[in-house]
Protein backbone atom coordinates (compact mmCIF):
# COMPACT_ATOMS: atom_id res chain seq x y z
CA UNK A 1 0.00 0.00 0.00
CA UNK A 2 1.68 3.40 -1.00
CA UNK A 3 -0.21 6.87 -0.21
CA UNK A 4 -0.11 9.73 -2.41
CA UNK A 5 0.90 12.92 -0.65
CA UNK A 6 -2.14 15.22 -1.12
CA UNK A 7 -1.10 18.60 1.19
CA UNK A 8 1.41 20.68 -0.22
CA UNK A 9 1.61 23.83 -2.20
CA UNK A 10 -1.48 26.13 -1.91
CA UNK A 11 -2.91 24.38 0.45
CA UNK A 12 -3.22 25.74 4.22
CA UNK A 13 -2.91 23.76 7.70
CA UNK A 14 -4.39 24.79 10.69
CA UNK A 15 -2.18 22.95 13.86
CA UNK A 16 -2.82 23.20 17.17
CA UNK A 17 -0.20 23.16 20.09
CA UNK A 18 1.76 23.99 17.20
CA UNK A 19 5.01 24.80 19.25
CA UNK A 20 4.99 22.02 20.96
CA UNK A 21 7.55 18.95 21.12
CA UNK A 22 5.86 16.84 18.32
CA UNK A 23 3.60 19.38 16.73
CA UNK A 24 6.60 21.33 15.74
CA UNK A 25 8.37 18.96 13.91
CA UNK A 26 4.63 18.28 12.28
CA UNK A 27 4.85 22.02 11.35
CA UNK A 28 8.39 21.99 9.46
CA UNK A 29 7.12 18.63 7.74
CA UNK A 30 4.43 20.62 6.30
CA UNK A 31 6.60 23.59 5.21
CA UNK A 32 8.89 21.70 3.74
CA UNK A 33 6.29 20.17 1.07
CA UNK A 34 5.31 24.21 0.74
CA UNK A 35 2.13 24.26 2.92
CA UNK A 36 1.35 27.29 4.33
CA UNK A 37 1.14 27.14 8.23
CA UNK A 38 -0.84 28.31 11.11
CA UNK A 39 0.04 27.51 14.41
CA UNK A 40 -2.18 27.95 17.64
CA UNK A 41 -0.10 27.54 21.26
CA UNK A 42 -0.89 29.54 24.59
CA UNK A 43 2.47 28.03 25.64
CA UNK A 44 1.70 26.55 28.73
CA UNK A 45 3.68 23.55 27.31
CA UNK A 46 5.27 24.55 24.17
CA UNK A 47 7.76 26.56 24.09
CA UNK A 48 8.66 29.60 21.31
CA UNK A 49 12.27 28.55 20.74
CA UNK A 50 10.59 25.36 18.87
CA UNK A 51 9.84 27.07 15.89
CA UNK A 52 12.20 30.28 16.42
CA UNK A 53 13.96 29.11 13.16
CA UNK A 54 10.72 29.99 11.15
CA UNK A 55 10.48 33.65 12.45
CA UNK A 56 11.53 34.60 8.72
CA UNK A 57 9.40 32.16 6.79
CA UNK A 58 6.33 34.27 5.28
CA UNK A 59 4.51 30.89 5.16
CA UNK A 60 4.09 30.21 9.24
CA UNK A 61 2.35 31.96 11.36
CA UNK A 62 2.26 31.35 15.10
CA UNK A 63 -0.73 32.91 17.19
CA UNK A 64 -0.67 32.93 20.92
CA UNK A 65 -3.78 32.33 22.25
CA UNK A 66 -5.96 29.49 24.29
CA UNK A 67 -7.84 27.40 21.88
CA UNK A 68 -10.42 26.77 25.22
CA UNK A 69 -11.34 30.24 24.66
CA UNK A 70 -12.31 30.07 20.99
CA UNK A 71 -10.75 30.26 18.08
CA UNK A 72 -8.75 33.53 18.10
CA UNK A 73 -9.58 36.55 15.77
CA UNK A 74 -6.45 37.03 13.62
CA UNK A 75 -6.09 37.92 9.92
CA UNK A 76 -4.32 34.51 9.67
CA UNK A 77 -7.75 32.82 10.64
CA UNK A 78 -10.14 34.44 8.05
CA UNK A 79 -9.09 32.41 5.42
CA UNK A 80 -10.44 28.96 4.65
CA UNK A 81 -8.19 25.39 5.85
CA UNK A 82 -7.76 22.44 3.57
CA UNK A 83 -6.79 20.10 6.64
CA UNK A 84 -6.74 20.95 10.69
CA UNK A 85 -4.37 19.19 12.96
CA UNK A 86 -5.38 19.14 16.38
CA UNK A 87 -2.14 18.31 18.28
CA UNK A 88 -2.91 20.37 21.02
CA UNK A 89 -2.14 19.00 24.58
CA UNK A 90 -0.54 19.12 27.92
CA UNK A 91 1.14 15.26 27.90
CA UNK A 92 3.62 14.35 29.82
CA UNK A 93 2.66 13.00 33.70
CA UNK A 94 3.99 15.72 35.44
CA UNK A 95 1.50 17.95 33.54
CA UNK A 96 -1.71 15.54 34.88
CA UNK A 97 -1.37 16.86 38.54
CA UNK A 98 -0.29 20.66 37.19
CA UNK A 99 -3.15 21.09 34.62
CA UNK A 100 -5.75 18.78 34.79
CA UNK A 101 -8.48 21.61 34.05
CA UNK A 102 -6.37 23.02 30.99
CA UNK A 103 -5.95 19.11 30.13
CA UNK A 104 -9.70 18.59 30.03
CA UNK A 105 -10.79 21.97 28.31
CA UNK A 106 -8.24 21.21 25.26
CA UNK A 107 -9.44 18.19 25.04
CA UNK A 108 -13.31 18.80 25.09
CA UNK A 109 -14.00 22.55 24.38
CA UNK A 110 -11.22 22.59 22.34
CA UNK A 111 -11.64 19.84 20.22
CA UNK A 112 -15.40 20.83 19.42
CA UNK A 113 -13.90 24.40 18.44
CA UNK A 114 -12.11 23.01 15.71
CA UNK A 115 -14.52 20.38 14.48
CA UNK A 116 -16.77 23.36 13.86
CA UNK A 117 -14.58 25.24 11.94
CA UNK A 118 -13.36 22.27 10.02
CA UNK A 119 -16.86 21.50 9.13
CA UNK A 120 -17.35 25.95 8.45
CA UNK A 121 -14.33 25.30 5.94
CA UNK A 122 -14.89 21.44 4.84
CA UNK A 123 -11.63 20.58 6.22
CA UNK A 124 -9.85 17.52 6.12
CA UNK A 125 -9.54 16.96 10.41
CA UNK A 126 -6.69 15.07 11.89
CA UNK A 127 -7.07 14.36 16.15
CA UNK A 128 -3.54 13.42 17.78
CA UNK A 129 -4.71 11.02 20.17
CA UNK A 130 -2.87 8.83 22.47
CA UNK A 131 -1.85 4.71 23.45
CA UNK A 132 -3.13 6.09 26.79
CA UNK A 133 -6.68 5.95 25.16
CA UNK A 134 -5.92 1.80 26.18
CA UNK A 135 -4.99 2.41 29.88
CA UNK A 136 -3.25 -0.71 31.61
CA UNK A 137 -3.96 -2.93 28.74
CA UNK A 138 -5.29 -6.44 29.19
CA UNK A 139 -4.34 -7.18 25.56
CA UNK A 140 -0.47 -7.05 24.01
CA UNK A 141 0.50 -5.69 22.18
CA UNK A 142 -2.66 -3.40 21.49
CA UNK A 143 -4.64 -3.52 18.40
CA UNK A 144 -7.04 -0.13 17.64
CA UNK A 145 -9.87 -2.96 18.27
CA UNK A 146 -9.14 -3.11 21.94
CA UNK A 147 -11.10 -0.59 23.99
CA UNK A 148 -8.72 -0.56 26.38
CA UNK A 149 -8.62 -0.73 30.52
CA UNK A 150 -9.03 2.97 31.86
CA UNK A 151 -9.52 4.15 35.47
CA UNK A 152 -11.70 7.14 34.67
CA UNK A 153 -10.99 8.54 37.77
CA UNK A 154 -7.16 8.13 38.49
CA UNK A 155 -4.33 10.70 38.15
CA UNK A 156 -3.76 10.16 34.61
CA UNK A 157 -7.42 10.23 33.86
CA UNK A 158 -7.74 13.99 32.81
CA UNK A 159 -5.30 13.19 29.80
CA UNK A 160 -6.80 9.34 28.91
CA UNK A 161 -10.38 10.53 29.25
CA UNK A 162 -9.84 14.11 27.62
CA UNK A 163 -8.49 11.88 24.64
CA UNK A 164 -11.18 9.41 24.36
CA UNK A 165 -13.90 12.40 24.55
CA UNK A 166 -12.27 13.82 21.35
CA UNK A 167 -11.88 10.41 19.75
CA UNK A 168 -15.70 9.80 20.32
CA UNK A 169 -16.35 13.56 18.98
CA UNK A 170 -14.24 13.18 16.20
CA UNK A 171 -16.23 10.25 15.15
CA UNK A 172 -19.41 12.62 15.89
CA UNK A 173 -18.67 15.10 13.64
CA UNK A 174 -17.72 12.15 10.58
CA UNK A 175 -20.87 10.32 11.11
CA UNK A 176 -23.18 13.66 11.78
CA UNK A 177 -21.93 15.94 9.54
CA UNK A 178 -19.81 13.39 6.86
CA UNK A 179 -16.83 15.04 7.94
CA UNK A 180 -13.22 14.01 6.66
CA UNK A 181 -11.53 12.90 9.60
CA UNK A 182 -8.49 10.71 10.91
CA UNK A 183 -7.25 9.52 14.29
CA UNK A 184 -3.72 8.66 14.85
CA UNK A 185 -2.98 7.45 18.43
CA UNK A 186 0.52 8.05 19.33
CA UNK A 187 2.57 6.07 21.67
CA UNK A 188 5.23 7.19 23.05
CA UNK A 189 7.16 9.14 21.10
CA UNK A 190 11.15 10.79 22.02
CA UNK A 191 14.07 13.32 20.15
CA UNK A 192 14.74 16.57 19.80
CA UNK A 193 12.75 19.75 21.38
CA UNK A 194 11.33 17.41 24.46
CA UNK A 195 11.18 19.16 27.98
CA UNK A 196 14.19 17.69 29.92
CA UNK A 197 11.81 18.49 33.05
CA UNK A 198 8.40 16.74 31.42
CA UNK A 199 8.73 14.20 33.37
CA UNK A 200 9.01 11.40 30.87
CA UNK A 201 11.73 8.66 30.89
CA UNK A 202 13.42 9.54 28.10
CA UNK A 203 14.39 12.85 28.88
CA UNK A 204 14.77 11.97 32.22
CA UNK A 205 16.67 10.14 32.47
CA UNK A 206 19.22 11.74 29.55
CA UNK A 207 18.95 14.73 31.85
CA UNK A 208 19.98 12.41 34.66
CA UNK A 209 23.09 11.03 33.03
CA UNK A 210 24.50 13.96 31.51
CA UNK A 211 24.42 15.22 35.16
CA UNK A 212 26.31 12.37 36.34
CA UNK A 213 23.10 12.04 38.60
CA UNK A 214 21.09 8.52 39.82
CA UNK A 215 18.80 7.50 37.47
CA UNK A 216 15.38 7.16 38.44
CA UNK A 217 13.22 4.13 37.18
CA UNK A 218 9.91 3.67 39.19
CA UNK A 219 9.12 0.60 40.78
CA UNK A 220 11.60 -2.53 39.49
CA UNK A 221 11.55 -1.03 36.35
CA UNK A 222 10.16 -4.51 34.55
CA UNK A 223 7.33 -2.31 32.93
CA UNK A 224 7.82 -1.96 29.28
CA UNK A 225 7.70 1.10 26.75
CA UNK A 226 7.89 0.89 22.90
CA UNK A 227 9.49 4.19 22.35
CA UNK A 228 9.70 5.86 18.69
CA UNK A 229 11.68 8.53 17.35
CA UNK A 230 9.59 12.00 16.32
CA UNK A 231 10.61 11.00 12.55
CA UNK A 232 9.16 8.13 11.96
CA UNK A 233 6.22 9.55 14.10
CA UNK A 234 6.12 12.77 12.08
CA UNK A 235 5.93 10.63 9.14
CA UNK A 236 3.30 8.13 9.65
CA UNK A 237 1.25 11.31 10.65
CA UNK A 238 1.01 13.05 7.49
CA UNK A 239 0.45 9.78 5.70
CA UNK A 240 -2.60 9.47 8.06
CA UNK A 241 -3.51 12.84 6.70
CA UNK A 242 -2.95 12.40 3.40
CA UNK A 243 -5.16 9.00 3.20
CA UNK A 244 -8.84 8.36 3.29
CA UNK A 245 -8.53 6.42 6.65
CA UNK A 246 -10.64 7.49 9.36
CA UNK A 247 -8.94 5.26 11.86
CA UNK A 248 -8.38 5.10 14.54
CA UNK A 249 -4.86 3.52 13.65
CA UNK A 250 -1.71 3.69 16.02
CA UNK A 251 1.19 5.28 15.28
CA UNK A 252 4.34 3.97 16.92
CA UNK A 253 7.26 1.13 16.79
CA UNK A 254 7.53 -2.18 18.25
CA UNK A 255 11.13 -1.64 19.82
CA UNK A 256 9.98 -2.49 23.61
CA UNK A 257 12.70 -1.99 26.43
CA UNK A 258 11.92 -2.35 30.09
CA UNK A 259 12.46 0.74 31.56
CA UNK A 260 15.33 -0.75 33.40
CA UNK A 261 16.72 -1.91 30.01
CA UNK A 262 16.21 1.81 28.58
CA UNK A 263 17.66 3.76 31.46
CA UNK A 264 21.16 1.24 30.94
CA UNK A 265 21.19 1.59 27.30
CA UNK A 266 21.09 6.01 28.21
CA UNK A 267 23.73 5.65 30.69
CA UNK A 268 26.17 3.73 28.11
CA UNK A 269 25.26 6.52 25.41
CA UNK A 270 25.99 9.11 27.38
CA UNK A 271 29.02 7.43 28.34
CA UNK A 272 28.16 8.40 32.58
CA UNK A 273 28.77 6.82 35.55
CA UNK A 274 25.49 7.44 36.93
CA UNK A 275 24.00 4.64 38.81
CA UNK A 276 20.02 3.17 38.89
CA UNK A 277 18.15 3.63 41.91
CA UNK A 278 14.43 2.44 41.48
CA UNK A 279 11.48 4.50 43.04
CA UNK A 280 8.20 4.08 44.09
CA UNK A 281 5.98 3.98 40.98
CA UNK A 282 3.25 6.24 40.18
CA UNK A 283 -0.15 5.18 40.06
CA UNK A 284 -2.20 3.84 37.43
CA UNK A 285 1.31 3.22 35.42
CA UNK A 286 0.78 0.85 32.69
CA UNK A 287 2.80 -2.43 32.86
CA UNK A 288 3.18 -2.90 29.28
CA UNK A 289 2.91 -0.44 25.99
CA UNK A 290 3.36 -1.40 22.30
CA UNK A 291 1.20 -0.95 19.22
CA UNK A 292 -0.21 -3.31 16.58
CA UNK A 293 1.14 -1.88 13.33
CA UNK A 294 -0.97 -4.46 11.00
CA UNK A 295 -3.36 -1.28 9.81
CA UNK A 296 -0.76 1.51 9.85
CA UNK A 297 1.16 -0.97 7.38
CA UNK A 298 -1.24 -2.41 5.50
CA UNK A 299 -3.40 1.12 5.01
CA UNK A 300 -0.46 3.41 5.13
CA UNK A 301 2.51 1.53 3.78
CA UNK A 302 3.86 2.92 7.16
CA UNK A 303 7.05 1.41 8.99
CA UNK A 304 9.44 3.18 11.49
CA UNK A 305 12.73 3.53 10.55
CA UNK A 306 15.07 4.66 13.25
CA UNK A 307 16.24 2.30 15.61
CA UNK A 308 16.68 3.03 19.02
CA UNK A 309 20.09 3.45 19.65
CA UNK A 310 20.38 6.00 16.36
CA UNK A 311 17.48 7.80 17.76
CA UNK A 312 18.88 7.96 21.32
CA UNK A 313 21.84 9.34 20.43
CA UNK A 314 20.11 12.53 18.36
CA UNK A 315 18.37 13.43 21.34
CA UNK A 316 21.52 13.24 23.50
CA UNK A 317 23.19 15.26 21.22
CA UNK A 318 20.28 17.91 21.49
CA UNK A 319 19.78 17.86 24.90
CA UNK A 320 24.27 18.38 25.70
CA UNK A 321 23.20 21.67 23.31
Amino acid sequence: MSVQQRYGAGHRILVSGGAGFVPSHVVDALLSRGCTVVAIDNFVTGAKENVAHLATEPRFTLIEADLTEGLPNHPAMRERFDAILHMASPASPTDFAKLPVEILKVGSVGTLALLDRAVADAARFLMASTSEAYGDPLVHPQPESYWGNVNPIGVRAVYDESKRFAEAATMGYHRFHGLSTAIVRIFNTYGPRMRPDDGRAIPTFISQALRGAPITVHGTGAQTRSITYVDDLVRGILLLLDSDETGPINCGTEHELTMLELAELIVRLCGSDSRIDLVERSADDPEKRRPDLTLARTLLGYEPRVAPEEGLRRTIDFFRG
